[in-house]
């Protein structure tokens, strides 16, 4: 069970809803994946155009949870007045922090993210803010009294998995909420690896959106991170340096 606030998951996977070839396609892979969170970005929802094309009239949005984001925010501000507009429409009072601090590696500012993180709290949202894999920033977050964090495994939408391990395990390690991997996420094997290392679930987009075949990588992801959760849980054996027999020598016979 994920818990994120007051919300409460069977899925740990959480999946964006950009970028797909069509709406056909999108719709599908939603469902083959099982998720019950979508994350969009507001500034791209047509929320008070009902004649523009929007997603949500192709899914039952009963069955989710809407997860807005605040991508394309350069200050605190910008960020606080996206989900402020997100939750007077009606979406959710859930908000994932996104306040980009350079548009080349879209990595986020964290100064404009702190900031963004606390008024928000103070408004009553659930906050969960994007971050870099900065230890210290995410123990702040987090002290802040954010429901979740999302620290990224690489630049969003490069598709270089999880490229510092380290810092990751040490933000899983000292943390009492959720920590969702959110960003960079290219195959199954990334997902399930961030779920080996105790991440509590993982976002992704463009692994899924921009695969040859959408469909079948939401499934694979869905699949991916059950079995990262549960290798993370079973406990797997320690790495060794010389070979150790599965079968015991003991009763062996030594004709």
């Amino acid at each position: 069970m994920l818990k994120i606030g007051s919300y409460e998951f069977q899925s740990r996977l959480l999946l964006g809803t950009g970028k797909y070839p069509d709406f056909d396609i999108q719709k599908r892979a939603v469902d083959v994946s099982e998720t019950e969170v979508l994350t969009f970005s507001v500034r791209r929802m047509n929320i008070f155009e009902p004649n523009q094309p929007n997603f949500l009239e192709k899914l039952d949005i009963e069955k989710y949870t809407l997860l807005p984001n605040t991508a394309g925010a350069k200050t605190a501000e910008e960020a606080v007045r996206t989900a402020k507009l997100a939750r007077a429409s009606g979406l959710c009072d859930m908000i994932k922090v996104e306040v980009i601090g350079d548009f080349k590696t879209l990595l986020p500012d964290p100064i404009e993210t702190l900031k963004a993180t606390e008024e928000l709290l103070k408004e009553g949202f659930t906050v969960l803010p994007y971050t870099s894999d900065d230890v210290l920033l995410a123990k702040r977050l987090q002290e802040m009294g954010a429901h979740a964090i999302m620290p990224g495994a690489s630049p969003i939408g490069s598709g270089q998995g999880i490229i510092n391990p380290l810092n990751l395990s040490f933000i899983i390690e000292q943390a009492t909420v959720p920590v969702i991997v959110d960003a960079g996420i290219g195959s199954p094997a990334d997902a399930a690896y961030a779920m080996e290392l105790g991440a509590d679930g993982v976002l992704l987009n463009t692994a899924v959106s921009a695969a040859n075949d959408p469909v079948k990588m939401a499934e694979a992801m869905k699949l991916a991170i059950e079995a990262g959760r549960l290798g993370y849980e079973a406990g797997r054996i320690p790495k060794k340096r010389y070979a150790t027999a599965s079968s015991p020598m003991e009763g062996m016979s030594t004709v």
